[in-house]
């Protein structure tokens, strides 16, 4: 079979564009109506999504802009997960848990657990947080710094792969003739001590149908690559272009055999927005109805925790975007591609705010399933990415039109599949299932 491409759809509540929730067609109170997600993740699930991905933030935004947003509530990922992988039987579910205001243990036995529950469709999309606000929850008045925050994660994946990788995969022979429960010999203890953690273990979760849920990562910068290189197995990234999209793609995978490691063994999945129509006009209305939901100040709001955790509001809306410090409380990624987009197309801030109100800085694609289909084959064949987080405008109705239109002119050009591969989320993305480092 010829290669094919893989797809995860991203669920943000209401939908991704910032002023979805105002829509009539969008129902409010999306982020905690577990049957509104249940329909979700039947609808990729029919469609062969390769995964379910949602996203996570640990503070509610507050500030003045906030109480205009439907971004404050919503469900625990982890939980939420839980539930639908009783409600579903091939979907990959990936949810988001920071390394930088979690306990390994606590990241390991969950994911372990939701692998079990699941029969192996688990995926962690490790992060550093880039939400500032999150400190205060967690004992801290700042936020932890880049470098420290990489620093903790990379330790923080080493800790919580080495605890699923606490019992053999046939450790436990609960034989009740012998009284045998587990076998000794096959329990590993991992007494890890380093900088930022000590953890004895063993986990109390035996070794997961997947032998380990899939590692994803989100980072861009330097230090992320690095790190998604050492570590990650399906990478999720924002590129404006082709060309940038190109040339992350070839960095990424340049970097993969000082660790070891195929070109297969990573995944790159670029997210990309997508409005369809059933002609182009269509879908350009479509659009176009969201972006006039759009207050002003909102878009600045969302602009300003883009760029890095920056307060926006003092400037004039049809200015320049001002010239900002780097950030060290969130995404140096995201901030140098709206930074450079801004300067690019001379983009006030009024217009840089609307610019993102959807995709938040991912490629944008707005016209029929075909020229949707063309841009996603172009990238797939032209080495910019193995697949796509797809983003959708409202939901769920941007979700029936990706999967309605979309997949099934995918599919026609044989660039994806009509039946799931396996069972396990590793199978399905083509992941080699990893051995245990112990036996």
């Amino acid at each position: 079979m010829s290669r094919q491409l893989k797809l995860g759809a991203f669920l943000m509540a209401t939908g991704h564009h910032v002023a979805a929730w105002r829509h009539p067609d969008v129902p409010a109170n999306a982020g905690l109506d577990f049957a509104h997600y249940k329909r979700l993740a039947q609808i990729a699930e029919a469609a062969k999504f390769d995964t379910l991905f949602v996203a996570d933030s640990v503070a509610a935004p507050t500030q003045d802009i906030a109480s205009r947003m439907a971004r404050s509530d919503h469900f625990e990922p982890l939980t939420l997960l839980s539930a639908l992988s009783a409600v579903t039987e091939h979907i990959g579910l990936i949810a988001t848990a920071t390394t930088s205001y979690n306990e390994p243990y606590h990241v390991a036995r969950k994911f372990a657990s939701l692998d079990h529950l699941s029969g192996g469709r688990a995926g962690w999309n490790l992060v550093t947080s880039d939400n500032a606000a999150e400190a205060q929850n967690f004992g801290r008045d700042e936020h932890i710094g880049h470098v420290e925050r990489y620093s903790r994660a990379r330790e923080f994946h080493q800790v919580v792969t080495g605890l699923w990788d606490s019992w053999q995969d046939d450790a436990f022979i609960r034989d009740k003739v012998t009284g045998a429960y587990y076998d000794p010999e096959k329990l590993h203890v991992l007494d890890h001590v380093g900088e930022h953690f000590r953890v004895k273990g063993p986990l109390n979760v035996a070794r997961s149908p997947q032998g380990q849920p899939v590692i994803v990562q989100a980072g861009s910068s330097e230090t992320g690559r690095e790190l998604a290189a050492q570590t990650a197995e399906v990478v999720f990234t924002a590129q404006t272009s082709l060309a940038s999209a190109q040339a992350f793609y070839a960095d990424l995978k340049g970097r993969l055999p000082k660790y070891g490691r195929s070109a297969d063994s990573l995944k790159i999945m670029p997210g990309v927005f997508v409005v369809v129509g059933q002609t182009e006009a269509e879908a350009q209305e479509k659009c176009e109805t969201f972006q006039q939901l759009v207050e002003p100040e909102v878009g600045i709001a969302l602009l300003g925790r883009m760029l890095g955790n920056f307060d926006l509001s003092k400037y004039p809306l049809d200015g320049p975007l001002p010239e900002l410090p780097l950030t060290d409380s969130g995404q140096q990624s995201r901030q140098k591609l709206l930074t450079e987009l801004a300067g690019r197309e001379h983009l006030t801030l009024a217009e840089l705010g609307r610019r993102i109100a959807g995709g938040r800085g991912h490629y944008s694609v707005v016209g029929t399933p075909a020229q949707i289909a063309d841009r996603l084959q172009e990238w797939f064949e032209q080495g910019a990415a193995d697949g796509f987080n797809v983003l959708v405008p409202h939901l769920p109705g941007g979700l029936e039109d990706f999967a309605n239109g979309v997949v099934p002119e995918l599919q026609r050009r044989g660039l994806f599949r009509t039946e799931y591969e396996g069972r396990t989320l590793r199978q399905n993305l083509g992941l080699a299932r990893p051995g245990n480092r112990f036996a």
